[in-house]
């Protein structure tokens, strides 16, 4: 650092005085076909990232995204494909009667049966997800929401459900799927017991952060149990927090890092 005659701070020839920053936000794309790539893109990385973290349970788990030109229409990964190979070319597009109408590969009953429940159901939501990650898996089990005891957990707080419908008993059924999404009607999330977890977003981003942040608050509860009786955030500053940290820009912006990581490290999955 040196400091001119004036009496200005500078390093590398640059004065340290406030500087104007920017912020890379979510934009509108000028074509539909510009935005459908790039959801299938946000997709098959946020199916890699699930891949990366150990989210992967033989064929179960699978993440879902509405085609911007056909809503009714929604783009997933097909079955019985690693979550951490899965490139743009391999996802398929499946209408609510369960029929691939675009691709070449089978989709997974269970995702078809849940997600076309929650897209029919819920016109707001563009992409939902859902694994067998082990400390949903072992939180469901408990049949109790999760406690505002982290700033982390406050994300969900007042703002997820507890879906008893179809508990531990593998969806084929349309109408287990409408069952199912029958008490999971609003919210980011649900805790579907003796299941997993499902949360869902305006984007992919979003809907998958909050899969990523809601699987580690569980397994946040599930060690303060067992450690002792965890002492709940005040209901006025569990709200408060949420308002700030929990909206959909909030969960879009918590994913970038994510999305560089494994943009850098993953080229393929553009192919």
């Amino acid at each position: 650092m040196t400091t001119t005659e004036s009496g200005v701070r500078t390093i590398d020839g640059v004065e340290l005085t406030p500087k104007p920053v920017t912020l890379e936000l979510p934009t509108p794309f000028p074509t539909v076909e510009e935005e459908r790539l790039h959801r299938k893109q946000k997709l098959a990385g946020a199916l890699r990232i699930f891949g990366r973290v150990g989210f992967g349970e033989g064929v179960a788990g699978h993440i879902t995204v509405r085609d911007p030109e056909f809503p009714e229409l929604f783009w997933v990964n097909p079955f019985a494909v690693s979550f951490r190979h899965i490139r743009v070319s391999d996802l398929i597009l499946v209408d609510h009667d369960g029929n691939v109408v675009y691709g070449t590969r089978p989709v997974n009953r269970a995702a078809f049966v849940i997600h076309s429940a929650v897209h029919e159901a819920r016109p707001e939501v563009i992409a939902a997800a859902h694994s067998h990650s082990v400390h949903g898996k072992a939180f469901s089990s408990l049949g109790v929401p999760l406690a505002p005891i982290t700033q982390d957990s406050c994300i969900f707080y007042e703002d997820h459900v507890i879906v008893t419908a179809q508990r531990g008993r593998v969806q084929f059924g349309v109408e287990d799927g409408r069952e199912l999404v029958s008490q999971f009607t609003s919210g980011k999330a649900a805790i579907h017991q003796n299941h997993g977890l499902f949360t869902v977003g305006q984007t992919v981003d979003e809907a998958v952060f909050w899969f990523l942040s809601m699987d580690r608050s569980c397994q946040a509860q599930l060690l303060a149990m067992a450690a002792g009786t965890p002492q709940l955030i005040p209901h006025e500053d569990a709200v408060y927090t949420r308002d700030q940290t929990a909206h959909p820009l909030a969960g879009w912006l918590s994913f970038q890092p994510l999305w560089q990581e494994i943009c850098r490290t993953d080229p393929d999955l553009f192919e």
